[in-house]
């Protein structure tokens, strides 16, 4: 390798060679990771956190509570179901 100037590069320029590289690299590695984590978050079935009408459904539908039990717990949940915030 040719080098501009006096003499041959030092141990200090190696170093931030070396530092610069890892840095570089590992912002790279970052930024795909983040990527890949993030991009489809909102369609992920996963995300939507289920209301307690879905819960009681479920529970209807695995036998968990008979079909009164369960208009009766629905009507109570409707009731007493807070308004939202328009947006």
């Amino acid at each position: 390798m040719w080098w501009y100037g006096e003499g041959s590069p030092s141990g200090w320029t190696y170093a931030l060679m070396t530092l610069s590289m890892i840095l570089f690299w590992g912002l790279i590695i970052y930024g795909v990771v983040w990527l890949l984590r993030y991009s489809g978050r909102d369609d992920a079935p996963e995300a939507r956190k289920p209301t307690p009408e879905d819960l009681l459904a479920e529970r209807f539908a695995r036998g968990e509570i008979d079909e009164p039990e369960y208009r009766q717990r629905l009507e109570t949940l409707r009731h007493h179901r807070l308004p939202t915030a328009p947006l």
